[in-house]
């Protein structure tokens, strides 16, 4: 498998993400006890109904401490950055973040407290760090890996919450729904289009019932990973005869910059030279960031898929 990399395609498979190529389902929902004032601004003490449980914080944070990409990038996106001292050594947007070695994937919970958090957010509950962060009266949020976009939605709201930062991030919130409906609604229509995402070049897929899924069902194409004979909770590893038979119109590769993949690459596999999809310069490189995230770039990801729909549509 593929170097580390943060995901929805990595919370993935299970434990896959820690491993490489790249979801967890527990949800989340915005807390009922979360109140504004009447500018908008989060009332404190505020109660956030997260992955593991309620969680009140009790004063605005100031110290904030992501370990998890998507999450990094969702509270600079909702006006909490200034607020954000130390991330993971995975979080890469936006630019500028305050990078560090910290782990999300083998938290060290001396290492965290010795940025004296008074927030840390986190998407994989590994090696029990938010019962040993408790211990040290550290407020902890885990907010897993969505495996649909209400759930992405409901993070983005937590986070609002929790860090004083609701009007915007209800405005984040807005904003991708907006975009997303309108990416959906322009979407060619008619032609029945079939693709393959590729997670690693193992190679490993993603079926329609995960997040990543659901985000092309928006545009009416047809997974060829659902009719693998083991969905292995919907992160199938396929075999290159199968990708061969079924034939994909459309080819994205979520393994780039990781792996270096691109339809010259594809090309040089056993049986896939003749791929209609390869044929056709219809294999789409994907940003891997962009397509193992579930925050506010979603949109991003599901412009890139509306593209190349697009463009296969008019042949």
């Amino acid at each position: 498998m593929r170097p580390v990399r943060t995901a929805f395609a990595g919370a993935l498979l299970g434990t896959l993400v820690l491993t490489g190529c790249g979801q967890n389902s527990t949800t989340t929902t915005p807390s009922p006890a979360s109140s504004t004032g009447s500018t908008g601004s989060t009332a404190y003490p505020v109660t956030v109904e997260a992955a593991n449980g309620k969680v009140t914080i009790a004063k605005k944070p100031e110290r904030i401490v992501s370990l998890s990409a998507s999450h990094t990038e969702t509270l600079f996106a909702i006006g909490a950055g200034p607020q954000v001292i130390a991330v993971d050594d995975q979080s890469n947007y936006p630019a500028g973040v305050p990078k560090t070695d910290l782990s999300g994937f083998k938290p060290n919970v001396e290492a965290i407290v010795a940025q004296k958090p008074d927030l840390v957010v986190v998407s994989n509950d590994i090696d029990k760090v938010v019962a040993e962060l408790g211990k040290l009266n550290v407020p902890v949020l885990l907010e897993p890996a969505a495996t649909k976009l209400d759930e992405a939605y409901d993070e983005i709201t937590d986070l609002g919450a929790a860090t004083g930062n609701t009007d915007k991030a209800g405005q984040v919130v807005t904003g991708m729904k907006t975009a997303l409906d309108k990416l959906a609604a322009n979407a060619p229509k008619g032609k029945k289009l079939t693709y393959y995402h590729e997670l690693d070049q193992t190679p490993y897929a993603a079926t329609s019932s995960t997040f990543i899924g659901q985000i092309y069902g928006m545009f009416g194409l047809t997974n060829i990973a659902d009719k693998a004979p083991d969905p292995a909770g919907g992160y199938p590893k396929l075999s290159a005869e199968f990708v061969a038979q079924a034939d994909p119109d459309l080819i994205f590769l979520a393994d780039v910059k990781c792996c270096q993949q691109s339809r010259d690459t594809l090309a040089k596999r056993p049986g896939w030279k003749g791929l209609s999809a390869i044929k056709s310069d219809q294999v789409i490189q994907l940003d891997d960031d962009l397509a193992s995230r579930w925050g506010p770039r979603v949109v991003d990801l599901a412009q890139s898929i509306s593209d190349a729909v697009a463009k296969a549509a008019t042949r």
